[in-house]
């Protein structure tokens, strides 16, 4: 091991410490092995080390950050966890800026840190989703957690079809409910493993319950043991029906998704000796507007009508109306026919099309089937041939229907803001400044109407009295 100083980083009294490539025992963050740093200012922590992210210089993208003489092994973790409970209820600490449970003997090194001491019981730390910080980069690792409604049915569904093992992909907050689910008793037991690439969690499940898991490029960060340990989830040994569960961050690209559940998928068949023809049984759960997208890659797959609700969604959460009702759904290999929705949540059966669907979505005759995407009732339009929004017109001169402030016209190409058609909104240089307007519509369509609603008129002066 050797030390080698960095300009950049040794300006804030910071060494890089370069170790020998036997040693491999550093810890991983999201973007892979941390590197090691040595505090070199004249502070009471000089000298001691730590580990931070290798790829990310501001902590704003990744905060990942361990003391080195705190590093802790992901099979130690649950050892921690079991010591941790087994202590009086007002010696547990859990820290809140390091996410971590801390025992007695840590303490003294987290005592400026902000601790979460109040109620620490054992039935909270069943719940870990509830404990942790939610992530919130939506393109990468975002955490919107399911209610425990929308669990709840998904679970009843799923034993109602018969299957026993989930394959739970980025959705902790549903394995956490398969686990109470087993402890009251209440219902047939189901097993469940947690892929997901929050290393949080593994100071709460073992191996046979959580594998860190990056769905992006079907990465296993524990390599060959998680592998082998999900390999052997997907087995349908003695008539376990495995089915796989997952919801991605809204702000995934699809492809890298669908190929890391086709790779899956594959292994599913490899495990099982099924034929080409045969399909794993999955549910994705994303935005209806990826519709045609997530088709085009599992062309046998279907939307349902039902609508994942989320806890810590400002927008998508039980009980709201009109736009701001949740846009996310089901996509599923599964039929449609066999999955039952809720009545009571204002779901119908449609005769006609054999299956559940939202109360405001009604079968046309000319389309022959249910056509409403987003729970509202669409209305068909001759002229398109097909069922539209119930906002949208028919454009003659676009000869589609559109909405009614719709650029029209006008090619959909170029930039929305200044009108060019050789760039862009997004490389605009313009793009800081108010939108524009257009010759010929394009623009904010809002902008002429509040300058024209202006006053042109003077301001009267006030009279002076003398």
């Amino acid at each position: 091991m050797s030390k080698i100083m960095d300009d950049a980083v040794d300006s804030g009294g910071i060494e890089v410490i370069i170790q020998n490539e036997e040693d491999k025992t550093a810890p991983r963050c999201p973007h892979g092995p941390a590197l090691l740093f040595e505090k070199t200012g004249n502070g009471e922590e000089k000298g001691r080390r730590f580990y931070a992210c290798s790829a990310c210089r501001d902590r704003k993208d990744c905060n990942f950050f361990q003391w080195a003489d705190e590093k802790i092994s992901e099979a130690r973790m649950l050892i921690r966890y079991c010591h941790f409970v087994s202590l009086p209820l007002e010696q547990r600490r859990f820290c809140v800026d390091c996410q971590l449970l801390i025992l007695p003997e840590e303490r003294a090194t987290h005592a400026k840190h902000k601790a979460l001491s109040e109620d620490t019981t054992v039935q909270r730390l069943k719940r870990p989703s509830l404990l942790l910080c939610p992530l919130d980069n939506k393109k990468s690792n975002a955490q919107y957690l399911f209610a425990d409604r929308s669990c709840h049915f998904l679970l009843d569904m799923l034993l109602g079809l018969g299957f026993q093992k989930i394959l739970c992909v980025g959705t902790p907050r549903l394995h956490e409910v398969i686990k109470l689910r087993n402890m009251e008793g209440k219902s047939p037991k189901m097993k469940s493993l947690l892929l997901d690439i929050d290393y949080r969690y593994c100071q709460f499940y073992g191996q046979d319950e959580f594998c860190r898991y990056n769905m992006f490029n079907h990465h296993f960060f524990d390599d060959e043991e998680a592998v082998t340990f999900f390999q052997g989830f997907l087995r349908e040994e003695e008539g376990a029906k495995v089915v796989m569960i997952t919801d991605p961050p809204f702000g995934g690209l699809v492809k890298p998704l669908a190929n890391s559940f086709s790779q899956m998928a594959i292994t599913w068949k490899n495990q099982n000796k099924v034929s080409n023809a045969g399909q794993m049984p999955m549910i994705w759960i994303f935005p209806y507007f990826f519709e045609s997208r997530i088709l085009e890659c599992f062309p046998s797959f279907s939307m349902l009508d039902y609508q994942v609700d989320y806890d810590n969604h400002p927008l998508y959460k039980h009980g709201k109306t009109g736009r701001k009702q949740s846009p996310v759904r089901l996509f599923t290999n599964l039929s449609p026919k066999d999955i039952i929705l809720p009545e009571d949540e204002g779901y119908r059966f449609c005769s006609v099309c054999e299956r559940y669907v939202s109360a405001g979505n009604k079968h046309c005759p000319k389309c022959d089937t249910c056509p409403s995407k987003d729970g509202r009732e669409w209305r068909h339009c001759d002229e398109c041939g097909r069922c539209v929004k119930p906002s949208w017109r028919h454009c003659s001169s676009c000869g589609h229907c559109a909405l009614p402030d719709h650029p029209c016209g006008q090619s959909q190409t170029g930039c929305f803001n200044c009108g060019s058609q050789k760039h862009k909104l997004r490389t605009c240089p313009k793009k800081h400044n108010k939108r524009m307007i257009v010759p010929g519509g394009r623009g904010a369509p809002g902008l002429l109407k509040h300058i024209a609603g202006k006053s042109t008129t003077k301001k009267k002066r006030r009279r002076t009295v003398t």
